[in-house]
């Protein structure tokens, strides 16, 4: 889920500890089997297996599990599913502009999932196109905090390509053009700063500012769409302030 980056950070948390912990590792050996599919088992020469592998490692899924999806994905393994990519665009409620990131072997199946979960939250259907506008493709780069000043990060990725450098509380957000997500990556390695993600993402240009109500309807608009296996991400371009957000926690 991205769109308020303090609910993404807040939901990474619930995350480890959730009942959805299955969901998540399901989608995460997912990306990497479409991953090692798209560009080959080789991590050296395929950045994004090597992020989706990352991503996954960060999660605590089994290497055991990761080893036999990038099989799978390969084809050195059967029973690798024949996945696509499908986005869906909608409005939620307030009129927040919705990207619904699908990755499934069922197109019929993902579909009327997108669309129960959007009518029954408050949510509608929006034309292909008409929603996407409000978004860029950009290099999301998440590095937790520890010691590290907002200079520092800036430093080690500056010269990589980098735009800005965002404080989300616990975390720092590192944004980049989509191309430059492995370089900004690299950068901040080579440094030897750690980092949580690093993905290609759709960051809106604009944002809704929610009150407490409006928080509320969008986060559970947003946990209806994750909740199907086919969904892969969900993007909105929402914002909600760190006032709101302690008496939505709360």
């Amino acid at each position: 889920m991205s769109g308020h980056s303090k609910w993404a950070t807040t939901k990474h948390k619930k995350a480890v500890i959730d009942a959805k912990r299955g969901k998540l590792f399901a989608k995460l050996i997912k990306n990497i089997e479409v991953a090692a599919r798209m560009g080959g088992v080789d991590i050296e020469g395929n950045p994004t297996l090597y992020d989706a592998i990352q991503k996954a490692k960060k999660q605590s899924v089994p290497n055991k599990n990761i080893d036999s999806a990038v099989k799978r994905g390969g084809g050195l393994e059967a029973g690798g599913a024949d996945y696509e990519t499908i986005m869906y665009e909608g409005y939620g409620p307030n009129g927040v502009a919705v990207l619904i990131e699908c990755l499934t072997d069922n197109r019929n199946r993902a579909a009327s999932d997108v669309r129960v979960a959007m009518t029954r939250n408050g949510g509608s259907m929006a034309d292909p196109g008409s929603v996407s506008y409000l978004f860029n493709r950009k290099g999301v780069v998440i590095v937790p905090k520890g010691e590290l000043s907002e200079d520092d990060v800036l430093g080690a990725v500056l010269d990589a390509g980098a735009e800005e450098v965002n404080d989300l509380g616990e975390s720092f957000e590192v944004l980049s053009e989509a191309t430059d997500l492995v370089a900004v990556r690299t950068a901040l390695q080579d440094s030897g700063i750690d980092y949580d993600s690093a993905e290609a993402n759709f960051v809106p240009t604009m944002q809704v500012e929610l009150d407490e109500e409006g928080a509320k309807k969008i986060f559970k608009l947003i946990d209806a769409l994750e909740d199907s296996d086919d969904v892969q991400n969900v993007f909105a371009n929402f914002d909600v302030s760190d006032e709101v957000m302690e008496k939505v926690d709360a």
